[in-house]
């Protein structure tokens, strides 16, 4: 990475210069570096000069002027710089030799082929998915994939929670609560089902105990009403996966929670819990006879609610385990503490689940694990870390990541179209899967395919409905991930813009540039020379390709897929930027293949970010 090889010769040049004047605390220094906007400050410049005029009690323009010095005379960074400036009052400004650049080979950081377990998707298997599933799943895809392209060996959990309260409400509509009506797949009809069971709580309080019931009887696991929990949640399972499949979305294990229960997970967890002094029984107070575990005092003044209350309990009063129990010793078998495995059954083509019966294969036993939930479950999450700490696994609870991101909500003009009332005039309406308020995601992608295939004159590229899925998955990534998304059919079906749309069109005019060049692919990546003075829109895209590698690494360290796309936008916008001002196949003969270089440097480089990001590559749109 260019970026981090400056900031690494930076580094030593400071040392040096410590060294020289007899100074100490030199590795305790963070350099900043910096790529300014206007290039006439350079390329890359940096305060540290300035910094230091402190701690060394010298002018900023001397500690520069000894710092760039040494730099120069190191040959560090020979090939690569063209000159070094120092401005007032003592910045260090770096011009790179883009020729030089061009013909050096980058490598990311490596991983060391650690493993990570990443979590994502884990909807109830009581219905059909909605837009804000279908969120959680993109986020949790772009994850996997920018790790993935990082080194790391990646393994993607989708985690089924088939002994909740969502499927047995579920379960009662379908025994108790008669429906009809044109339904194409049974999870749109359970859609139905669980908002009319739910309905009928309203309206008949009395009938919420047959919830209870029905979860006893899946928890036990025994008995027809049990396997029929097991059908349902099996059903629509497979049509949540073969609908992720359209999103170029897929998984390695499914993860049933009844199978952690039936497995023994818990009672391995729980006897290592039991040896610590914070998981307690209550004997008094609302939370009498159930076990929990204790908070530090300074955080249980700060989380008082009825929520948080509910989720440090891990085994209620009845005996009935919490879903936040399961959920640690879920993640003690995910980073390889606990002492039971599961056993593996092929549930599709590549992907396995968990079962009682099958192979044993290496799933699990992870060095880092990642977890994409909303916002909501923030505390839940804190308490999974805090066992792992409380039980000595400091190591694993630092490794372990919660991908927070805000819930996706409607506009009152979406709210409307869906028959909600939107004369509060709120700026956004929560969508209630027990009411059946929401955007299912088949929907919206048969919306979203019809929109592009009547506006679209030539049909004979990729077809609509994946122009169709590739939209919206990029609509899905853009925000940053504490934004709530207040969806809007209008704008979700937009082409233009900051789009995948606009993304894929660029790349395929990239291609078609050099298809009407001619030129073979090997010849187009032999490094041409380049131009004395570059034009400013050439200038200016190259900067931003440089700058491709450090944007992936650091949405791998701090896993955020929207920089990828702010990224892509600058970069599409750049190239069609350089397209307009500078002519690509007329003029010199030298300033023609530097410029055909640098239109297949982009594509290259716009290629590899479509693939990360989960976007096609098309030749024509």
């Amino acid at each position: 990475m260019l970026s981090q090889l400056i900031k690494e010769s930076l580094e030593k040049s400071v040392s040096h210069v410590f060294t020289a004047l007899g100074a100490g605390g030199a590795e305790q220094i963070t350099i900043v570096l910096e790529q300014p906007a206007n290039p006439d400050f350079g390329d890359y410049s940096s305060n540290i000069a300035m910094q230091l005029a402190k701690i060394l009690r010298k002018a900023p323009m001397a500690i520069a002027e000894l710092i760039t010095t040494e730099l120069s005379q190191s040959g560090r960074l020979g090939g690569l710089i063209q000159q070094i400036d120092i401005a007032a009052p003592g910045f260090i400004n770096l011009y790179i030799d883009w020729r030089g650049w061009a013909g050096r080979r980058f490598e990311l950081p490596t991983s060391a082929g650690e493993k990570v377990i990443v979590e994502h998707t884990s909807v109830n298997p009581n219905k059909s998915m909605h837009i804000g599933h279908l969120r959680n799943s993109c986020i949790g895809d772009a994850l996997v994939r920018i790790l993935r392209r990082t080194g790391y060996d990646v393994e993607v959990h989708n985690y089924v929670d088939d002994l909740g309260n969502q499927l047995a409400d579920t379960v009662v509509g379908l025994l108790n609560v008669p429906l009809a009506g044109e339904h194409v797949r049974f999870g749109d009809y359970c859609w139905d089902i669980y908002a009319g069971v739910n309905k009928e709580y309203t309206l008949h309080p009395e009938t919420v105990h047959k919830r209870t019931e029905i979860l006893h009887a899946l928890e036990e696991g025994n008995g027809n009403t049990a396997w029929l929990g097991k059908l349902v949640a099996e059903r629509i399972v497979k049509e949540h996966v073969e609908e992720m499949k359209g999103f170029g979305i897929r998984y390695d294990l499914l993860v049933w929670e009844s199978s952690i229960l039936k497995e023994g997970f818990w009672s391995s967890a729980f006897a290592l819990l039991e040896q610590t002094e914070v998981f307690v029984q209550e004997h008094e107070g609302k939370l009498a006879g159930c076990w929990i575990l204790k908070q530090p005092v300074e955080e249980e003044e700060g989380t008082d609610s009825e929520e948080h209350h509910k989720d440090k309990v891990l085994v209620r009063s009845n005996g009935i385990l919490t879903y936040t129990a399961k959920d640690i010793a879920y993640h003690l078998w995910k980073f390889g503490l606990l002492d039971k495995d599961f056993t593996y059954s092929e549930f599709n083509a590549g992907l396995w689940t968990t079962g009682l019966t099958g192979e044993q294969l290496p799933f699990g036993g992870a060095d880092r694990v990642v977890n994409v939930i909303d916002y909501r479950q923030e505390y839940p999450q804190a308490m999974v870390k805090q066992a792992l700490e409380v039980l000595g696994f400091k190591e694993q609870a630092e490794k372990l990541h919660h991908v927070s991101y805000g819930v996706v909500s409607l506009s009152p003009a979406s709210a409307a179209e869906l028959g909600i009332d939107t004369t509060e005039g709120k700026s956004s309406y929560a969508m209630s899967g027990r009411q059946g308020i929401g955007i299912k995601v088949t929907e919206l992608v048969q919306l979203m395919e019809h929109t592009i295939e009547t506006s679209r004159s030539d049909k004979t590229g990729l077809s609509s409905r994946l122009i169709a899925t590739a939209a919206i998955r990029y609509y899905l990534l853009r925000f940053n991930l504490g934004t709530e998304i207040v969806f809007d059919f209008k704008q979700a079906t937009e082409i233009s813009g900051n789009t995948g749309v606009y993304l894929m069109y660029t790349y395929a005019r990239a291609g078609s540039v050099l298809s009407k060049a001619a030129v073979p692919v090997e010849q187009a990546d032999v490094l041409p020379e380049f131009p004395p003075l570059l034009e400013k829109a050439e200038l200016a895209l190259l900067r931003h390709l440089s700058t491709w590698q450090d944007t992936l690494y650091s949405a791998s360290v701090l896993l955020t897929p929207n920089s990828i796309c702010n990224y892509a936008h600058t970069l599409a916008s750049l190239f069609n930027n350089f397209y307009s001002a500078c002519p690509i196949l007329k003029g010199e003969p030298a300033r023609v293949s530097f410029r055909l270089w640098l239109t297949y440097k982009f594509q290259q480089t716009l290629g590899d970010v479509l693939e990360v990001l989960g976007l096609p590559k098309p030749e024509r749109m």
